[in-house]
């Protein structure tokens, strides 16, 4: 036993990679549930292929799974990983031009073989040939050290206990960190309960792991990380996808609608189907459509007959729902769009994370088709989120469409979880007895007759007695809606529709601005939230003056945002687009806004940020 000390770190950004078929996504993610159960506040950022299984060990197979946890608030899952955990050479390679100069590598030692390290274009194998001399490495044999763990477990076979390295990594991993290994061993029971042989190979590797990290001479320091303070409260980790598919339920529950989601798979929105099934005992309904086109006509059906339709995809299936959407817009029903977005155009880049689908969002439909555009910031706001699309659906009765992405739907955060009496309600009434009367005094039911307030129409269930309704894509009469082919009804409906969306209430766009005289105001919105208050934080410590506003409401946009954009000498609005709102914006409001944009299908880092919204302050300067 060598003499161990322990070192307390306000921070820690860890990535841990490998092939595909490694297990690091399951790694990352019980070593983030560790931490969060201890408290800290964390960020998190996979990134996988989109392959479904790529060659193995190449470069284009590798999976990683960044965790950024610390004592106080986290924003963004880190600029750089201050630790990589490479499972093999591909690992290595992929990442190792993100990892600055002092890091930590930990290397699955066993990997770097001749024909993995060729795989990969390595000459010579870089854990003996003084390559990494500027980082910290500790070649470690993970594979073997795993097998040998497992000596004693003669029903599995050399492969399937290979298989249990990402639980000796794990185990490691938590001893260097005090992680707690209850939460793995509880989840590891779960999993694994059928399967009695798998089980205890996965503990014996997760407690070898943690065994090795005590007593081996390569690792004579160990780290604690604080708790961060938090709001009291009751917290769990989770998602952007899993926060909106809870945000959909509790929706539906304070409008008292069934949720109806029409869907179909597609990268990185199938999770929002694949939780919602599991939602039954909550009475959702979900139908996996044959295609985008269907998914998004069962949701407008099932708003048609009285429940809150919801269809989810990503961006090349917000392209096939387009007609639909529009049908939803001349129907004036609620529909709910979630759109997660993903690198493109076409396929694009399935897996990575993008903001360009604003403009489709906005006009991508036939004729004067306008439509409600609301973001979330963070995985957290994906639930709030959720429930502001239920409220201007269901009030204004509208296709609402929720432009997420892949780095908040993958991404996690410490939520936490609200009561219910806190939930806003949003009950709907239907329509149920006639609305109106004909010429000769009699009531009628007219399905364009509109609340003053609000513009929506009435909201009758099908089979309602006396209130049968035509409804179509062809334009309709003003208040009785009758197919009607006039100039100027048309004209007039057209302008209705538009000032219905434009009249939505919502509030007012806040600003921070700690200083109160800062000349430069940094706009963002969607997923771009964290990185740009990390780089605010990173110039205002140093002792810039630097505004902030982010935008939740797309269209319409906030009352107040022209006099907003214009009190500021310079706006700088970073996107993950090449400048989509930074053109509406222009166009709108007649402001000049400087854009910061990429589309490398990773988020900002909040470095890159505080350099771009540095060079504008010298420029003001």
């Amino acid at each position: 036993m060598t003499s161990k000390t322990t070192q307390t770190l306000d921070r820690v950004v860890i990535r841990f990679a490998g092939d595909s078929g490694d297990g690091m996504q399951l790694t990352g993610d019980r070593f983030t549930s560790d931490s969060a159960v201890l408290g800290n506040d964390l960020s998190t950022l996979p990134n996988f292929p989109a392959e479904i299984r790529a060659p193995q060990g190449t470069l284009p197979g590798v999976s990683s799974f960044q965790l950024h946890f610390a004592d106080h608030d986290v924003l963004t899952p880190g600029d750089a990983p201050d630790v990589l955990v490479a499972m093999n050479p591909a690992a290595l390679k992929a990442n190792l031009g993100d990892l600055p100069r002092g890091a930590t590598i930990i290397a699955n030692s066993d990997e770097f073989t001749k024909r993995n390290l060729a795989k990969v274009g390595y000459a010579d194998n870089p854990l003996e040939d003084d390559s990494l001399e500027s980082w910290q490495v500790h070649a470690v044999p993970l594979t073997s050290i795993t097998v040998e763990a497992l000596a004693e477990h003669d029903a599995l076979t050399r492969k399937d206990k290979e298989r249990a390295k990402n639980m000796f990594a794990l185990g490691l991993l938590s001893w260097l960190y005090t992680r707690p290994l209850d939460g793995t061993v509880s989840f590891l029971e779960r999993k694994f309960a059928t399967k009695p042989e798998i089980l205890a190979a996965n503990l014996a590797a997760l407690k070898a792991g943690h065994a090795y990290g005590e007593t081996t001479e390569t690792f004579a320091v160990q780290y604690a990380v604080a708790p961060a303070r938090m709001p009291g409260g009751t917290y769990r980790n989770i998602t952007g996808n899993l926060a909106l598919a809870y945000g959909l339920v509790a929706a539906a529950h304070q409008t008292g609608l069934r949720l109806v989601l029409g869907s179909y798979p597609i990268t990185p929105a199938s999770d929002l189907l694949h939780t919602l099934s599991g939602l039954k005992r909550f009475g959702v309904m979900t139908l996996q459509a044959e295609d985008e086109i269907a998914a998004v006509g069962a949701a407008l059906g099932a708003s048609f007959g009285g429940s809150l339709g919801v269809t989810t995809t990503s961006g090349p299936g917000l392209a096939l729902k387009a007609e639909t959407i529009g049908l939803g817009v001349s129907l004036e029903l609620p529909l709910i769009v979630v759109d997660v977005q993903r690198g493109g155009p076409s396929t694009g880049l399935p897996t990575k994370t993008e903001q360009a689908d604003l403009l489709q969002a906005m006009f991508g439909r036939n004729g004067e088709s306008p439509v409600a555009v609301i973001a979330p910031s963070t995985p957290a706001d994906c639930f709030d989120i959720a429930l502001e699309a239920a409220r201007i659906a269901t009030a204004y009765r509208t296709p609402v469409i929720v432009l997420s992405d892949g780095y908040l739907a993958n991404g996690s955060e410490p939520w936490r979880i609200p009561a219910v009496e806190t939930l806003p309600t949003m009950p709907v009434e239907f329509t149920t007895e006639p609305n109106d009367v004909d010429a000769q005094g009699k009531p009628v039911f007219h399905g364009y007759k509109r609340d003053p307030e609000t513009l929506a129409r009435p909201w009758a269930v099908p089979g309602t007695p006396g209130l049968e309704h035509r409804v179509g894509g062809i334009e309709k009469a003003d208040i009785t809606g009758n197919i009607s082919y006039d100039p100027t009804n048309h004209d007039h409906m057209v302008r209705t529709r538009a000032a219905k969306i434009a009249g939505i209430e919502v509030p007012d766009l806040a600003v921070d601005d700690p200083s109160g005289d800062a000349r430069l105001l940094v706009l963002g919105w969607g997923s771009t939230y964290g990185p740009i208050q990390a780089a605010a934080r990173l110039l205002r410590n140093g002792g810039e003056r630097v505004a902030t506003a982010h935008l939740r409401h797309l269209n319409p946009f906030p009352a107040n945002l022209g006099e907003v954009l214009r009190g500021y000498d310079r706006v700088v609005l970073p996107e993950m687009n090449l400048g989509q709102l930074a053109l509406l914006l222009r166009g709108r409001y007649l402001v000049d806004i400087h854009s910061h944009t990429a589309v490398r299908g990773l988020p900002f880092t909040a470095a890159e940020l505080a350099t771009a919204i540095g060079e504008q302050l010298e420029e003001l300067k």
